[in-house]
């Protein structure tokens, strides 16, 4: 096994452009280079790069990242220690660390361990779905941008609909209500829904609709809306609202994922949470507004399971995309040894 630096791995990631649907490049390397360190490797039906080492007897540990990345490529360089680039953040940075963490743990304990760059996790997580037809690990790490001092307990969940409205013609002068008219006032009536049931509280624990787009006229319009949704929302609930006062609009829903939240006595956090502690230093915790894998295959497998990775998340999607590569290394070793501690946890 020839180990390497663990930064030219993750330079070498960035380098390759990975932008949504378009992953097989990243994939096919990050396949090879996992064999160096000693994984048994390959890419599933869904185009995920895997990575596997699997001593008999033990739990399984999945360590789930993702390849994707948002378009718009940047330069790639260091600069004081600090790499920059499209997908150093969100998240080469945290799949990379998880790869580097997954080799060294599993020469330390026994425990099958699956690392996954997932594929279109920056669309409707295809990659991630496909690992719900497999059998469910024992526990899971997410790779998302934490900080190195941070895990991340939940996400809010989202649903994501159209709303297309056709009305006869009509002159500007008439009362009848125009198409685009009738978008606007549907959109107005969610705002208000939403507000009526989560009045105040926390961002996380309230229901929060965006309208992403709106373009009509007299006799057409259409609007792309979405809402980020807290735990126990009542999704079958609202979309049979959004239905009934759609009138005679046509209402396609295209994405919808629930919430989820860990404890904080949840055994991948306590474990993440000690080798912060002794690693780094005073320990943060948070939820997320967003969503990610987390989302698809939290609620399905019921299984211990928190975010953790290098990068700060503010900088997702930005011109500024970048993480401190100190911060980096040292994420690896909380991997490393947070995954020693939940192998531990299990078989006890």
């Amino acid at each position: 096994m020839d180990e390497g630096d663990p930064t030219e791995l993750l330079r070498r990631m960035v380098e390759i452009p990975s932008v949504v649907g378009e992953e097989g490049e990243l994939a096919d390397y990050i396949v090879r280079r996992m064999r160096t360190l000693g994984l048994r490797s390959w890419r599933d039906d869904a185009g995920n790069a895997v990575g596997e080492i699997a001593p008999s007897g033990g739990p399984t540990i999945m360590l789930l990242g993702h390849l994707d990345t948002v378009p718009g490529q940047l330069p790639v360089y260091v600069r004081e220690n600090v790499l920059y680039g499209r997908g150093t953040v969100d998240a080469k940075g945290p799949l990379a660390a998880m790869i580097w963490a997954a080799a060294r743990a599993g020469r330390r304990c026994r425990a099958r361990i699956l690392v996954v760059g997932a594929v279109g996790e920056e669309g409707l997580s295809p990659g991630a779905h496909h690992l719900l037809t497999g059998p469910a690990p024992d526990a899971v790490f997410i790779g998302e941008p934490s900080g190195v001092d941070t895990v991340v307990l939940g996400y809010k969940g989202i649903i994501s609909f159209s709303l297309k409205v056709t009305r006869p013609p009509s002159h500007t002068s008439s009362p009848a209500e125009k198409a685009v008219e009738m978008a606007v006032t549907y959109w107005q009536d969610i705002v208000k829904h939403l507000a009526a049931c989560h009045p105040d509280g926390p961002l996380f624990e309230r229901a929060i609709p965006t309208l992403k787009e709106l373009h009509g006229n007299i006799t057409q319009a259409q609007a792309e809306i979405s809402c980020r949704l807290p735990l126990g929302f009542d999704i079958t609930a609202f979309r049979k609202w959004l239905q009934d006062h759609a009138e005679d609009g046509l209402i396609e829903v295209t994405e919808e994922v629930p919430a989820i939240r860990s404890t904080r006595r949840d055994p991948v956090v306590r474990a993440l949470s000690s080798a912060i502690r002794r690693h780094v230093g005073p320990l943060v915790t948070k939820v997320k507004l967003s969503t990610s894998d987390m989302n698809i295959v939290g609620p399905a497998w019921r299984v211990p399971i928190a975010a953790y990775g290098p990068g700060n998340s503010r900088l997702s999607h930005s011109a500024e995309e970048r993480v401190d590569l100190l911060e980096y290394v040292r994420s690896i070793t909380v991997l490393t040894d947070a995954i020693g501690t939940v192998v531990d946890d299990l078989q006890g």
